[in-house]
């Protein structure tokens, strides 16, 4: 076995598949550019440093359970010229994530809401904070089902640790005092120190309305919006422009 071979089964019992991987490159390019024994460490080193960076990506990306094809690169701002693109790509920077800020956006159905939460999800795993994107069917009935296998401290845990949050169609139906109370929990335990996002096409005075306790409400929406950035999507549907020949249904009553 040449040296070079032991190297490389050394280099893969020690997990450095990134220098494992370019070695051969690198020691061509050495002896071609007649490196230092530094320069040459250097490149093995930052290889090995891409690899891990691109390894952790992914598995941000797929604990974030994100849609893949809903970035800002996918993102059509010309669509519609209300929103502010400068101040969308302001947030991608994730500052507002270090200062634990929230972002609402709000609009009607098929305006991009989902499209830029994704996409602010995009910008956060790619600076390796951790996410999590819930529907908001998905987030409550996966609240509820914690409960009934008792697995809520384990949920809890997970939902209080993550850098960000995102509850997608937030608003959209009542939730029980239990939800309630889980989301309460939730949202005051983060508050003021890891963000959430969410997505809505109902104003925020009404959601007042989702809550079977007042008092609750208040105290949620209150920790919800204070400080919160604010965006109000308002025009065409992007979806509809996407699909101008679907076929809609009469549903006579």
């Amino acid at each position: 076995m040449n040296h070079t071979a032991q190297v490389s089964q050394q280099l893969k019992a020690l997990k450095l598949s990134g220098i494992q991987d370019t070695l051969d490159l690198r020691i061509s390019e050495a002896q071609q550019n007649k490196l230092s024994y530094t320069e040459f460490l250097t490149a093995l080193l930052l290889d090995e440093i891409e690899v891990r960076n691109m390894n952790k990506l992914k598995r941000l990306l797929q604990t974030a359970r994100i849609k893949n094809n809903q970035t800002l690169e996918t993102f059509d701002f010309s669509f519609n010229p209300s929103i502010n693109a400068a101040y969308i790509r302001e947030l991608a920077l994730c500052r507002f994530i270090e200062k634990g800020e929230n972002i609402i956006f709000l609009g009607a159905t098929g305006t991009g809401k989902t499209h830029l939460a994704n996409a602010l999800c995009h910008q956060a795993c790619r600076k390796y904070f951790t996410v999590l994107f819930y529907s908001a069917y998905d987030f409550f009935k996966e609240l509820s089902s914690a409960f009934v296998n008792d697995k809520i401290d384990k949920l809890m845990k997970k939902l209080l640790n993550t850098d960000l949050l995102v509850i997608d169609d937030f608003a959209f139906k009542k939730i029980t005092q239990q939800q309630a109370e889980c989301l309460y929990s939730v949202v005051d335990a983060r508050y003021q120190c890891r963000s959430m996002i969410l997505t809505s096409n109902r104003a925020i005075t009404d959601w007042e309305e989702i809550f079977p306790d007042p008092v609750m409400a208040n105290a949620i929406l209150d920790r919800l919006a204070h400080n919160a950035h604010q965006i109000k999507i308002i025009g065409p549907s992007y979806r509809k422009k996407m699909a101008p020949n679907m076929k809609t249904l009469d549903i006579k009553k």
